[in-house]
């Protein structure tokens, strides 16, 4: 299998979510393959499905002042920010092409491919020294001693599942996954955020990774309703700005590995079809050079 991967530096949120929505229709009728969305959002708070307006805390006045947009969307989840230093990914993954590692079932499903997601975002951070985990009963990565019962690898994920017969038991179409309670569980802070929408067996949304970002812009917002642990970033876990590149080829490699996929760098919106999808976008020149080709090793899982 082959995922196409394509950066597109800073984009405003309505646009990255017009170009999701049609990328979606167009991998629902099978005009394009599978693509992996990396960029940056202007400063923007999100609501989930799920969300509570009471957990946006900052007047209208303060986030005008700020510059943050706010938007209402279809994924899984409460409240969230997204912004520049922060790389947000996007997959538009057809699940059905994706075999699960379950007996009881012949593709992936909704808990494995998150579960998925969050490997590759402990990967990349374990990539730069950083140790993460998951917790039990939240969804997203969280800094802490990398605890290997935290860690059901992609391979393991099914028993994982089973567990939880509310979100096991149903099917991938039309389901986006909910952001798990506040319920506190430990005192990691969270470094990534994951919210998913999967309509036929197709995802958008995904999970925004925390690398230079402006933590005081979470202090306008509850973060996904969790009052009682912190957000983080790699900058502030390493004491240093990070090249959002590497990071971006590391979440590349990393992905190709979790799901055994080579990842294909691309250029262009273009190069997806031959021809411009209806999106209109500027993309930082300096982010639109073509990336070097990966070693056998990291193309592949």
């Amino acid at each position: 299998m082959t995922i196409s991967v394509l950066q597109l530096g800073t984009i405003d949120y309505s646009t990255g979510l017009r170009l999701q929505q049609r990328l979606v229709e167009l991998r629902k009728d099978g005009q394009i393959g599978d693509v992996l969305l990396l960029l940056e959002h202007l400063p923007v708070i999100t609501l989930g499905r799920n969300a509570k307006a009471v957990n946006v805390i900052a007047s209208p006045e303060l986030l005008t002042q700020r510059g943050v947009e706010v938007f209402e969307t279809n994924r899984g989840g409460d409240v969230t920010f997204h912004g520049p230093g922060q790389i947000v990914g996007y997959p538009i993954f057809d699940l059905r092409g994706f075999p699960s590692s379950s007996d009881k079932r012949p593709t992936m499903g909704v808990i494995e491919y998150v579960r998925g997601l969050e490997e590759v975002l402990i990967r990349s951070c374990a990539d730069f020294g950083i140790p993460t985990r998951r917790i039990p009963g939240l969804t997203g990565v969280w800094t802490g001693p990398d605890d290997l019962s935290s860690r059901a690898h992609p391979t393991d994920v099914s028993s994982r599942a089973a567990q939880d017969d509310s979100l096991a038991n149903h099917p991938i179409k039309s389901r986006e996954l909910l952001f798990a309670s506040d319920e506190d569980k430990s005192e990691e802070a969270k470094i990534a955020a994951l919210g998913v929408h999967i309509s036929r067996g197709v995802t958008s949304h995904g999970f925004a990774l925390n690398v230079n970002t402006d933590l005081s812009f979470f202090d306008l917002i509850i973060p996904c309703g969790i009052t009682s642990k912190p957000v983080t970033s790699m900058q502030k876990e390493l004491g240093h700005s990070l090249d959002l590149n590497g990071i971006a080829e590391s979440l590349s490699r990393n992905m190709g590995r979790v799901f055994s996929s080579q990842m294909l760098w691309i250029e262009t919106l273009d190069d997806l079809l031959g021809f411009k999808v209806g999106v209109p976008m500027q993309v930082p020149a300096e982010l639109r050079q073509m990336h070097k080709q990966q070693e056998d090793d990291q193309s592949w899982a």
